[in-house]
């Protein structure tokens, strides 16, 4: 099968594809979307796609999580559960199918030989959730009742310092 070469507009719009593709990975972004943003087809492309960049929009996506899931198993302290759903898969036994076809070994093996062969500790989970998820949105918890602002000390106006000294 032989292709045309594209031109530079096509070009820019495949790339803006591709780094949606990468920025939004996690989401589960329609084939459909992407085409009709970038001009095309859903068809068409998925053929301009894998010309410009050798894989359909799909596998991109699926390897770039893969990728990601690698960098979280070697890095994060999170089950492959918690790691799966985090990289945008729904399911577990996908996951450890892509993981696998990609990679050659499962990602708890994966995990382990990362670990054998040694490196950073692995940051926590909890702090990798909050990288991934982003910190909550709103204002600051009130302090509590009694609470000064300024000292931290219950019940003190005088903003933790002792009355007469």
């Amino acid at each position: 099968m032989t292709y045309r070469k594209a031109d530079v507009s096509s070009l820019r719009m495949l790339r803006k594809a591709r780094d949606r593709i990468d920025r939004d990975y996690r989401e589960e972004i329609a084939i459909a979307a992407l085409a009709s943003d970038a001009g095309y087809s859903r068809e068409h492309f998925i053929r301009a796609f894998r010309a410009a960049y050798g894989d359909t929009p799909g596998r991109y996506r699926t390897r770039r999580r893969v990728e990601r899931a690698r960098e979280l198993l070697r890095s994060a302290n999170l089950t492959v559960t918690e790691i799966c759903y985090l990289v945008g898969f729904s399911s577990v036994g996908t996951f450890s199918s892509r993981f696998s076809e990609q990679t050659g070994m499962s990602p708890t093996r994966y995990r382990t030989e990362a670990a054998a062969r040694g490196g950073p500790a692995p940051i926590p989970g909890c702090f990798a959730l909050m990288w991934e998820t982003g910190l909550p949105d709103g204002p600051a918890p009130a302090p509590a009742a009694g609470q000064d602002r300024t000292s931290g000390e219950a019940g003190d106006p005088a903003g933790g310092v002792p009355s007469g000294t």
